[in-house]
């Protein structure tokens, strides 16, 4: 370290670790300390340093990635730069921080590290000899660099004359730079230049390891060009100015004008008035309504007079921009023919008969009437049975944009209405937004899961959406953010939903709700056959010559594998099928159905039968064909069984209907009987109505307990003298509530008092009253087809559900019987074989409906 005059840094210096750049030596630096050990320099050394030397520290590039920073010290990089702290300014937000503005001196080297901590000190080696160009008369007397370095120095010095002669002189700041040159010692110029041009880190830190002047100088020279090459192409690349004249200094009576001077400032405001004129084009040109104009335009008189630097500049800006994209005037045209919308529709989608013809008459009215509103549909119907996928469909039939908008659990009205623009942040709600992103006024527009809106401090959502599917209103929309009337009468909205009874009467009353019911087992093979087996199969990279599942197979995977309403679990089960096969198509072993077994199960070549090895692979142009036996390898056990006639052992058994959100399911109800005091419990969490069903049960029971021939444990008129009952409900963890288990509760506590069975084959479903009327109840369709899927063969119901028989498809209602009752003397007389005891004509069914 040299003793002479000039800079001299101490031999010992606390290093700050910076992620943030490269410190060179004359150029300066803000740099951000939070990490704790910084914080401790800072504390330590900065603020409670009285001497000069106590605000020179020493500044380290740390290039380990911040994210993965441990307490454990990094290894440290072996050249950095001595800085002189110029200010330091501290803040409490978001957390506690310091911000230091550093300006660089000299390069050193790490000889020794003393200490890690609370911050790191280190002894150093001082690398740049300042005293060969700090005082004037050594660089008068010291030869100036000859050689290779005399002409890299001044091929250097003209590269950074001409790069700073490509920028505008009049700029205070390009015209200091340009003194700069001539003032400082050349050997310094490389150091301050890489600072000021555009320069990655790494290469900052290449220049920084340069300890040799003329290494320095060869590690720059090329970044310097590379500046001046940019700039040139910039200059070819730029647009002329639209106004010249704007660009000449203001000249009155022959001066400049008091104050005036030209800057970089002034380019940009001439850029931002050539935006501003392109956004009044737009404005002008996007055929938006008179209000909204008007609005536009004065918001853009306000934009003009807005300096850029005004956090309200780019509100305002944003704001324009969003104005300019909505479609307010652009639409496409929809495609009307019947017949091939009839097609489209019909090769998308295997039965849903009713949405089929919502469609078809929608396009037929807007033959005849070409400003027809659009429609708001509801479909209501379980899982998986393609509700979200028709309504795609149905856009491609129209030839309309498609956008979805997902509403569960959204809990916020602002993502309906949006965020008025008073707030930070704020954006229009997805409405608004949903039109910008199709770009036309009339797409279809899919609000999936419409049932599972939330509600939240921040407002009501279901509430926001009165307006936007309300056909009277939808005209006039007006987004809090855009606080002007968009019209929506033209977009056809759709929405989905599992269950009508979470959504709000009055957004229920603004829907045309359609009921999509579950499929039955023919539809589904159907669908499997004609949709999720090709799907399947282009998913996994097969091909119909590789894998076969017969329509048998599929039949078993329906009933065995799968109940459910709709296709997802089927879909499931076929892509595991396709998984199995990728496996053994992807080994090479194309095995047959016949070899699918022992394959599958592992046997070895000793152990397969006839000696037959599983290597051996099939003729390549054989397909594997899935069996039930590869459709057990592959599935495993069966998952559902025909339990029906199982459970029905005992008396005291029955079987229920019970609708759910996902479809139809059929329900156990048993009931047993012992020594007690007259108490009735109820088990299977029940909600009120069950239970005041199961009172109504008995109490019409013990009321008819003679005519029925109803006695108790010990042979007593009344069937609860001296006897306890327990009703329970199967599936315990599952809450149940609703009236249609009235005439199943009164099957089961019939069959218990009088010792008699149910028949295995009848599920029932009707609410009771206490004089024994069967009133109606709802989702028969649902009802029905999980009957059909279980096996039941006959089915009760009220007599006046007869009217939705006729939702039933045609094929289910010929395989089952249906019995629709009045009365419960009807109910009992249909669900025991030969009638009930007590009864005046027990064998006469006069409301059975066979085979419709």
């Amino acid at each position: 370290m040299s003793s002479n005059s000039g800079i001299q840094i101490p031999s010992r210096l606390p290093l700050l670790l910076t992620h943030e750049g490269v410190l060179l030596p004359g150029s300066t630096m803000r740099i951000s300390v939070e990490t704790a050990r910084n914080m401790h320099l800072v504390k330590n050394r900065l603020l409670k340093g009285t001497s000069l030397k106590s605000t020179i520290i020493g500044v380290i590039p740390n290039t380990r990635d911040p994210e993965y920073d441990t307490e454990d010290l990094p290894t440290l990089h072996s050249i950095g730069t001595a800085g002189l702290a110029v200010q330091v300014v501290g803040s409490n937000w978001p957390k506690p921080h310091y911000t230091l503005l550093i300006t660089g001196l000299c390069r050193f080297r790490v000889a020794q590290l003393l200490k890690e901590g609370p911050f790191p000190l280190a002894e150093v080696e001082q690398l740049d000899k300042l005293e060969q160009y700090t005082s004037p008369d050594e660089m008068s007397e010291a030869p100036g660099p000859d050689g290779e370095l005399g002409e890299l120095s001044q091929r250097f010095y003209q590269a950074a004359v001409q790069l700073v002669g490509m920028l505008d002189m009049s700029v205070p700041v390009v015209a200091k730079l340009r003194r700069l040159l001539d003032s400082l010692p050349r050997e310094t110029l490389p150091d301050v230049l890489a600072s000021m041009i555009h320069t990655s880190n790494k290469e900052k830190l290449q220049v920084l390891d340069a300890v040799s002047l003329e290494e320095r100088f060869k590690k720059t020279l090329p970044l310097l060009t590379r500046q001046i090459e940019g700039l040139k192409l910039l200059q070819k690349t730029r647009k002329p100015r639209l106004d010249d004249d704007k660009r000449v200094l203001a000249v009155r009576k022959g001066g400049v004008l008091p104050g005036r001077q030209f800057s970089l400032d002034e380019e940009g405001d001439d850029e931002d008035g050539d935006d501003t004129a392109v956004l009044e084009r737009k404005v002008k040109g996007a055929n938006m309504p008179e209000p909204a104009l008007r609005v536009c335009l004065k918001e853009l008189k306000r934009l003009k007079k807005m300096p850029q630097s005004m956090p309200e500049y780019a509100l305002t800006r944003n704001y324009l921009d969003l104005m300019v994209e909505l479609p307010w005037s652009k639409s496409t045209t929809d495609c009307l023919d019947i017949r091939a919308a009839r097609v489209l529709l019909d090769s998308d989608h295997y039965a849903m008969e009713k949405l089929k013809r919502r469609v078809l008459e929608y396009l037929a009215v807007r033959q005849l009437k070409s400003t027809l509103k659009g429609p708001i549909l509801c479909f209501v119907g379980p899982p998986g049975v393609g509700k979200t996928s028709v309504g795609r469909s149905i856009a491609r039939t129209l030839g309309r944009e498609f956008h979805r908008i997902a509403l569960g659990g959204v809990c916020d009205q602002s993502d309906i209405r949006g965020h008025r623009r008073t707030y930070v942040g704020s954006m229009p709600g997805r409405i608004i937004n949903g039109l910008k992103t199709v770009g036309v006024n009339n797409p279809v527009f899919l609000l999936d899961e419409v049932d599972k809106l939330g509600k939240s401090l921040q407002g009501d959502p279901a509430s926001a959406l009165l307006e936007v599917l309300d056909p009277e209103q939808n005209h006039s929309f007006t987004d809090h953010y855009l606080n002007v009337a968009f019209d929506l009468s033209q977009v056809l909205f759709i929405a989905t939903a599992n269950s009508t009874a979470t959504i709000p009467p009055a957004l229920l009353d603004r829907m045309e709700v359609l009921q999509v019911q579950g499929y039955t087992q023919e539809e589904k093979v159907e669908i499997a056959h004609r949709h999720l087996i090709p799907h399947q199969l282009e998913q996994h990279g097969l091909t119909p010559q590789q894998l076969q599942i017969p329509q048998d197979t599929t039949q078993d995977i329906i009933s065995k594998y799968t109940r459910e309403a709709g296709v997802r679990s089927l879909e499931r089960k076929i892509g595991a099928i396709c998984r199995a096969v990728a496996v053994k198509v992807a080994e090479g072993h194309n095995v047959t159905k016949s070899e699918a077994a022992p394959a599958e199960k592992g046997l070895s070549e000793a152990e397969e039968p006839d000696g037959v090895s599983a290597d051996m692979a099939a003729p390549p142009d054989m397909p594997i064909v899935i069996d039930h036996i590869a459709l057990k390898d592959i599935l495993g056990p069966h998952v559902f069984e025909m339990e029906v006639s199982e459970r029905l052992t005992l008396p005291g058994v029955a079987v229920g209907l019970a609708w759910t959100p996902l479809g139809g399911e059929i329900m156990f109800v048993e009931a047993s009987r012992m020594e007690g005091e007259g108490q009735l419990t109820l088990t299977g969490q029940l909600g009120d109505v069950m239970k005041e069903s199961a009172h109504l049960a008995m109490s019409w029971l013990r009321s008819n307990a003679k005519t029925y021939q109803l006695t108790n444990l010990v042979g007593g008129s009344d069937p609860l003298e001296g006897t306890d009952i327990h009703l329970h409900f199967p599936a315990g963890a599952v809450t149940k509530d609703g009236p249609s288990a009235g005439v199943t509760m009164v099957t089961v506590l019939a069959s218990l008092f009088s010792g008699r069975l149910v028949r295995s084959d009848v599920a029932m479903t009707g609410e009771i009253t206490l004089r024994g009327l069967v009133l109606p109840v709802g989702g028969i369709k649902d009802k029905v087809l999980a009957a059909h899927r279980a096996g039941v063969k006959r089915v009760i119901i009220p007599k006046r559900n007869e009217k939705d028989l006729e939702e039933i498809p045609a094929n289910v209602r010929k395989e089952l019987d249906f019995v629709t009752a009045s009365n419960l003397d009807e109910v009992l007389n249909a669900a025991f074989d030969g009638g009930f005891p007590g009864m005046s004509n027990p064998l006469t069914l006069p409301h059975i409906v066979s085979k419709l």
